[in-house]
């Protein structure tokens, strides 16, 4: 039952037990994998763990489990030897805690590829460089001599096949100098010099200085000290919810309206949502198994040596999870908030939580229907509401919002938020350069993407699935079109394994339905994937990147289901020769015409960077609808209530619905607090 006492504020989930088998892993858990790791002879002082995620059962095996059931959970554990760079796999059974295997990956053949980087190489790196002769020279050229100040920052290198990079774990290294100790260093770029640090051995294996540039003269903060006196000019909004959500949790599961969902975190992924199905009555109908956004790419498009290598995959190369933040009421989330905490493995393989890392509230989102009748005065209408799921991830310099958003007619969205601090280099001020823009004296921002891939487990009534491409189509005038004016629209079938590209100008959707479930009008059951259709991967087919961020160059890919393939670009993108992940799925075949699919999106913005995201940028959305189409039989939300009871819309919308309104004197009438204060009632 909703729970009538959480009016406003937070209320939090400690899931500390699993007792379902698509829980996420618990301290508990986390810990006894070490342990049974450690037990079986596999840990040595310098293993660590890069990467781990719970091995989900499969579909048959979730549908044969019982409550009280063993949960047969596995647990995968990448591991890694940081003296020698060996690189393992090992996964423990949790229902007995038993090793059940250990592979050596061979990361040092072709095609390569290495597990995400660990919090403690970040630091590594950082001393590497700063004790670097090369580089202590080459900031003594330039002028900079308090090189305790300079921030090192590690980051991924990219795979160009050079003969002293592949095989190894490596990361390039940039620098920034701030003005004074706590200024923000993202202004202050110290162009043309990057480093090549081999994490393996500690030590720089190559430094190009291709140029020097003055670092720009900039007050890049953007604090309280430096914003000064805020504006007084917005009056308090407050959110509550007299009779409490309308939402209930019982551990991950939640029930909202029709919607249930279970709540999942991945140390890779971040949020996932599980077996989302909607209650039609007496019975509970399928539409997701599982939804994540398991993978993203940022490309530059900059030729300089300092950043022509960048294409940073932020969930495969740094664990999107793992760089989950804790979220904070008022600030990232506002209203009556559930919070669920999530628990990961730090590098040493112990267990660490993120209190508040995903975040659950409801919304108003204006109206949900609404017609006036004949007479000119009846007006019937309702207020839509939406419920609001999601997380943030802070990369680097960049912070990024992932919001699913669930609403009462049945409808699905997706919206990712990209924020924090644009990456910059520096040059003489006042040039027109090809790739990248000047958005404050001498900082020059590169043109590049932030480019998403959503995974799309779809089990719409059932897994016997198919995906129709949906387009318009125009008519020439002629028999079919005597007067010009008709248009119609053409459905293909996609009858196999394949990646489609979206097109704006035909109001391109894809229809994800059932093979054998019907509805009132005798048509398949289905949902619609309405995409944004935006830029693709921009580089060229020949470049290293699109051999490793394939998934980037198409909008939609539609595989056959397999347990094990989660990742679009592969389970180990970082430093990847390229191929893996969804060439590799498209290669495997498989039946999508009537079986078991899966649904990949890529969406995402192409930044041609502004003055207006300088010193911080301000929020860049970017994401996708999901659409009952004939999955119903009518509209679901007929039933809604009125926006304010006793107050209905049918009464030609006499009442100020709990936020006011002006009369023509220019005064303002409307529910008010005992302190005077506005206030927004959600009921």
């Amino acid at each position: 039952m909703p729970d009538a006492t959480h009016t406003h504020g937070a209320r939090d989930s400690h899931v500390l037990e699993a007792t379902h088998p698509l829980d996420g892993l618990t301290p508990s858990e986390i810990d006894r994998v070490r342990a049974a790791l450690d037990a079986a002879g596999e840990l040595a002082p310098d293993t660590r763990f890069p990467l781990q995620v719970l091995l989900e059962p499969s579909k048959a095996a979730l549908a044969a489990w019982r409550p009280g059931a063993p949960l047969g959970r596995r647990v995968l554990s990448t591991l890694l030897d940081t003296g020698s760079g060996r690189v393992r796999e090992a996964v423990v059974s949790l229902d007995d805690d038993r090793v059940e295997s250990v592979e050596v990956l061979p990361t040092g053949e072709h095609p390569y590829g290495q597990p995400p980087y660990l919090f403690e190489e970040y630091e590594l790196v950082d001393e590497v460089v700063k004790a670097d002769a090369g580089w202590r020279r080459a900031m003594e050229a330039r002028g900079l001599t308090e090189m305790d100040r300079a921030l090192v920052v590690p980051l991924a290198p990219g795979q160009f096949g050079e003969v002293d990079e592949v095989g190894r774990r490596m990361m390039r290294s940039l620098t920034f100098m701030p003005p004074a100790e706590g200024d923000n260093p993202w202004s202050f770029p110290v162009e043309g010099l990057v480093l090549m640090v081999d994490v393996t051995a500690r030590k720089v294996v190559k430094l190009v200085d291709e140029r020097q540039v003055p670092l720009p003269h900039l007050d890049a903060n953007y604090d309280d000290a430096a914003v000064g006196e805020r504006r007084s000019s917005l009056k308090p909004l407050e959110i509550t919810m007299p009779e409490g959500p309308s939402f209930s949790v019982d551990g991950a599961a939640v029930t909202w309206e029709q919607w249930r969902f279970r709540v999942g975190f991945s140390m890779r992924e971040g949020l996932v949502l599980h077996e989302l199905g909607w209650q039609d009555g007496d019975e509970l109908r399928s539409v997701l198994h599982r939804a994540s956004v398991p993978e993203m790419v940022v490309p530059y498009g900059d030729t300089t040596e300092t950043r022509r290598w960048i294409s940073y995959f932020d969930a495969g190369e740094y664990n999107l999870g793992k760089n989950a933040n804790a979220l904070q009421l008022g600030c990232d989330c506002l209203g009556a908030i559930h919070y669920f905490d999530a628990h990961l493995a730090a590098d040493t393989g112990e267990s660490i939580t993120i209190p508040r890392a995903v975040c659950m509230h409801e919304e108003d989102y204006g109206v949900l229907w609404k017609h006036r009748e004949l007479d000119g005065e009846t007006v019937h209408g309702r207020r839509s509401r939406r419920l609001v799921i999601s997380y943030f991830a802070t990369v680097g310099n960049y912070d990024y919002g992932f919001f699913w958003y669930l609403y009462l007619d049945g409808s699905i969205q997706f919206e990712a938020k990209a924020t924090g601090i644009v990456f910059c280099g520096a040059d003489a001020p006042g040039l027109d350069l090809p790739h990248a823009t000047e958005i404050a004296p001498a900082l020059y921002a590169p043109i590049h993407q932030h480019i998403f891939c959503a995974r799309l487990d779809f089990d719409v009534d059932g897994t016997d699935n198919y995906v129709e491409q949906v387009d318009l189509e125009r008519i020439p005038m002629g028999e079919r079109n005597p007067w010009g004016n008709a248009f119609g629209y053409r459905r293909e079938r996609i009858a196999e394994p394949a990646g489609l590209v979206g097109d704006g100008a035909l109001g391109r959707t894809w229809h994800i339905g059932s093979s054998s479930r019907t509805n009132a009008v005798g048509r398949p059951t289905e949902y619609q994937l309405i995409p944004e259709a935006r830029a693709t991967l921009m580089a060229d087919p020949a470049s290293t990147v699109w051999g490793r961020a394939t998934f980037a160059t198409r909008h939609l890919w539609v595989t056959a289901h397999r347990d094990d393939d989660l990742f679009p670009a592969g389970r180990y993108p970082n430093q990847h020769a390229g191929g893996a992940g969804l060439p590799e799925a498209i290669e495997a075949g498989g039946a999508v015409d009537g079986g078991d699919l899966v649904v990949w999106h890529a969406f995402g913005l192409t930044h041609i960077p502004r003055p207006e995201d300088w010193p911080i940028m301000p929020v860049d959305y970017s994401g996708f609808w999901l659409k009952p189409y004939g999955f119903l039989d009518r509209n679901p939300a007929l039933d809604v209530p009125d926006a304010m009871r006793g107050c209905g819309c049918g009464d030609a919308c006499q009442c100020a619905h709990g936020h006011g309104g002006h009369d023509d004197r220019g005064g303002h009438e409307g529910h008010h607090g005992h302190d005077g204060e506005d206030r927004v009632a959600i009921r």
